[in-house]
């Protein structure tokens, strides 16, 4: 990536091997009360099989694929209703919205990119985001996305999720891709383990989501970001993320970041173990 463009308001085409692949908008056209953000839909298979979701009826304030958290400092950057410990999911006027400043280098396969979390008249975090697309075969490529999340004030920041404050299993908030839905449940497994209930809420290398005619594998591309557990749904919707947030509160001292790399396997067809994890071997060294 090498060239540098700050004053862009467009949505993004990003390619991989000369195909467009994903569109990055800025900034959606949604309601306050969804957290409006920046993300990455559509975003296709190099065949042009469709994988990602935009606001579909079912959760509204999933955005295709991005950052997105349920609690920062009280603050939810996530959209919809907020978990608040003793009371559960509650209507609170405490939405948060991430801005895109500039980018400080912008490609046709990738970019960086400067945000800023910004709540009730507040600056929250700060965060620089690099998004790649690289090829890894004919009929595979892969997203790398990292983001660094810096508090920018002189008190401590803490990040949180529904599972932090009181609803078990919930523990969603940090990386986040909703799938589309299909006629039926999305298959899900990892290099041990298979079916939602076995993966959700556990770690592990790499993750895969097998749809009609695609597939997700999903790797955390630093030690501490396979530390962070897989949130996983497939009866109720198609989504998969890596929590921030799972057992305890993320905490951000004064000046300090938080910082996460999740690469993300798209390819045709369904994979089994072997041919997934072969292409997660290929996209961490490529």
């Amino acid at each position: 990536m090498s060239h540098l463009l700050r004053q862009v308001t467009a949505p993004l085409t990003l390619s991989c091997a000369g195909r467009p692949v994903a569109r990055y908008d800025l900034r959606p056209d949604v309601g306050h009360d969804l957290a409006p953000r920046p993300c990455l839909h559509p975003v296709s298979t190099l065949g042009g099989v469709r994988v990602t979701e935009f606001a579909p009826a079912d959760h509204v304030h999933h955005l295709g694929a991005g950052v997105a958290v349920p609690d920062v400092a009280g603050y939810n950057f996530w959209g919809g209703r907020t978990y608040v410990r003793g009371q559960g999911p509650t209507v609170l006027d405490n939405h948060g919205e991430q801005r895109h400043l500039e980018f400080k280098l912008c490609d046709p396969d990738g970019f960086v990119e400067d945000l800023e979390w910004t709540a009730g008249g507040c600056l929250v975090l700060r965060e620089r985001r690099t998004v790649a697309a690289v090829p890894l075969s004919p009929d595979a490529w892969a997203l790398d996305l990292t983001f660094t999340l810096t508090n920018p004030g002189t008190d401590e920041v803490s990040i949180g999720s529904p599972a932090t404050n009181g609803r078990p299993g919930a523990a969603y908030g940090g990386f986040f891709w909703r799938a589309p839905k299909e006629a039926a449940a999305p298959a899900v497994f990892t290099a041990t383990a298979e079916g939602e209930a076995a993966v959700h809420g556990g770690t592990a290398d790499w993750l895969a989501l097998a749809g009609d005619g695609w597939t997700l594998v999903f790797a955390g591309a630093t030690a501490e970001t396979r530390r962070d557990p897989w949130f996983v749904r497939t009866e109720e919707y198609p989504g998969v993320g890596s929590s921030l947030a799972s057992d305890a509160r993320l905490r951000i001292a004064a000046g300090a970041t938080a910082v996460r790399r999740v690469l993300t396997v798209v390819a045709d067809g369904r994979l089994d173990r072997a041919r997934a994890a072969a292409l997660v071997r290929r996209a961490v060294t490529a």
